[in-house]
């Protein structure tokens, strides 16, 4: 199995609330994925809750191979969400996949 783990820094917001909506935004279109992406066995977004800390969102996904994430990357629906939702609010990104 593979871990595909990946966390997003958010552009500035004009509001705590504008950037929680936008947040919330993300969370359900990468989680309803499960339902739209058969090689998913789990997703899962947070959000950080430290304000010290640079990340705002980890995105937890597991899946059965490295090719399994190569598909989850490049399904349609996935590059909806990527570039219609979290794309013009990305301001960094950071990813690793791992083996378990």
């Amino acid at each position: 199995m593979i871990r595909h783990i990946v966390m997003f820094k958010l552009k500035e917001f004009a509001t705590p609330a504008d950037k929680q909506a936008k947040m919330q935004e993300i969370k359900t279109g990468l989680e309803a994925l499960i339902d739209k992406i058969d090689v998913l066995r789990m997703i899962r977004v947070d959000f950080n809750v430290n304000p010290a800390e640079t990340w705002d969102i980890i995105l937890t996904t597991e899946l059965d191979t490295l090719e399994d994430v190569s598909t989850y990357a490049n399904h349609p629906e996935h590059v909806a969400v990527a570039k219609g939702i979290i794309g013009p609010v990305k301001a960094d990104r950071a990813c690793v996949d791992y083996e378990y």
